[in-house]
């Protein structure tokens, strides 16, 4: 597991943001590249969750992933959570490394 030390955490909060805002559907007339896969999630290990963490879409999230990463849109679409529930949530669980964020358009595509 990793460690930071403290003056290299508002960096490492400014990147996690930013990577959450990118996973984000790009809105309508954006200049954001519309072909750029979203950002995916995978589970490293089971978080500690307090009171409000322990409900069934966030187990069965949490379950989801340990077996195979998803898309924040996968988790929107799929697990019924509201954006203003799954991001705080991801944050969260990224920032405490729990969860790794993987960006899938530095692979190379796959030719049909």
């Amino acid at each position: 597991m990793s460690s930071f030390t403290l003056p290299a955490m508002p960096r490492f909060t400014a990147v996690l943001r930013q990577w959450v805002r990118r996973a984000e559907p790009a809105p309508a007339g954006s200049r954001c590249n519309p072909d750029a896969p979203p950002l995916i999630y995978r589970l490293r290990s089971w978080p500690q969750l307090d009171e409000a963490g322990r409900t069934a879409p966030i187990y069965r999230m949490l379950s989801i992933m340990s077996n195979r990463p998803i898309s924040r849109a996968w988790i929107l679409a799929n697990l019924g959570m509201e954006p203003a529930e799954l991001d705080p949530l991801l944050a969260q669980l990224v920032e405490c490394g729990a969860v790794e964020v993987i960006d899938p358009s530095g692979f190379p595509r796959q030719r049909a």
